[in-house]
């Protein structure tokens, strides 16, 4: 672990590379999982030293910056980010990214950089992985780059509507609305990358559809990109139905994470099925990602190693003993809301 403090000038200055409600050091910490603590006109970055060193080059060019032009932009920040983050990865290859807009979408990982080079080279593409590994989000942004550029004329985004262990009863509403919590985090990430009016407007005229894989029986899809989330709740015949959907023109994507399945104890996934059957086709990529490849919340990759070396759930009625995980990662090991800094909601 490294730590290292860099004192700003004056008030002004604070503010300015704090930015609202602190969203600029919420958005570095985040982008390169360092735990920032800001108070009395200092920020300290702590974390592993190649990453405290690029955090640290990020606010010293925002400072540049801020004296350049006396404010900052988001896009500043996301900007001064890039620049200090490996394009390739490590992993030595010619670099790959999406432009969308003002938004530059590049893998933070030599995972990521695997997934997103089959992405731009496959006409089907299976990634699996734990949460936190950009599955979706770069699936969802290499599609709307492919419609912006006239690749496809239509995304169709599906998932299996399979609960995750709950009972949630009768939905109301039309078929969009009953399928609408199911897709959210495809939502969520085209939300990201296109602004409300405009993802209204692309859905209104079926640019962007989305759908319940049950309602996939039948179709052909010419043209278009079609992304399975959660791929490893599909059975194994819903998802030979899936991946028949494509027709000319068109390329397939499924991510799942196959320790996360929400099918009746004893029925086998479709997305291991498929990986297993298909991996080596031309034209199919297979990405597997781990937890060196999560990139959201640091406390995410901890809490996937916990889950992971922990085997077993307690059994009701049974009394946990003190975890050694627990105590090889003492409270001020986690990331914490400091004075300056507001709290992140999940």
């Amino acid at each position: 672990m490294q730590a290292v403090t860099i004192r700003l000038a004056d008030h002004d200055e604070e503010l300015a590379i704090f930015g609202s409600r602190d969203q600029f050091l919420r958005q570095v910490r985040d982008a390169l999982g360092v735990k920032v603590l800001a108070r009395n006109g200092e920020i300290r970055v702590e974390g592993e030293s190649d990453r405290v060193d690029r955090a640290s080059r990020v606010f010293e060019g925002l400072r540049r910056r801020y004296r350049r032009q006396r404010m900052i932009t988001p896009q500043d920040v996301a900007d001064a980010i890039d620049a200090v983050t490996p394009v390739d990865g490590g992993s030595g290859g010619p670099s790959v990214e999406i432009r969308e807009g003002n938004r530059l979408v590049r893998p933070r990982t030599d995972g990521q950089t695997r997934y997103l080079r089959a992405l731009l080279e496959n006409s089907l593409v299976f990634c699996v992985g734990p949460a936190g590994t950009g599955k979706t989000y770069l699936a969802v942004a290499a599609a709307v780059a492919a419609l912006r550029r006239g690749e496809i004329k239509k995304i169709v985004l599906v998932r299996p509507a399979v609960e995750a262990g709950e009972r949630l009863g009768f939905l109301p509403g039309d078929l969009e609305a009953k399928i609408n919590p199911y897709l959210r985090p495809l939502l969520d990430a085209l939300r990201d990358l296109m602004d409300y009016e405009q993802l209204r407007r692309y859905m209104s005229n079926d640019l962007i559809e989305i759908a319940p894989l049950a309602y996939m029986r039948g179709r052909t899809l010419n043209e278009a990109i079609i992304i399975m989330d959660e791929g490893q709740n599909a059975t194994v015949n819903q998802m030979k139905m899936f991946l028949t959907r494509m027709g000319t023109d068109a390329r397939i994507v499924v991510t799942g994470d196959t320790t996360q399945v929400d099918l009746e104890p004893g029925t086998p996934d479709g997305l291991s099925d498929a990986v297993r059957r298909l991996e080596g086709i031309e034209g199919i990529g297979v990405v597997r990602l781990d937890r060196s490849d999560i990139v959201r919340h640091p406390l995410v990759q901890k809490i996937v190693n916990a889950y992971e070396r922990t085997g077993s759930p307690i059994e009701p009625g049974m009394m946990a003993s003190p975890s050694p995980i627990a105590s090889s990662n003492p409270p001020d090991d986690s990331p914490r809301t400091e004075p300056g800094l507001a709290p992140e909601h999940p």
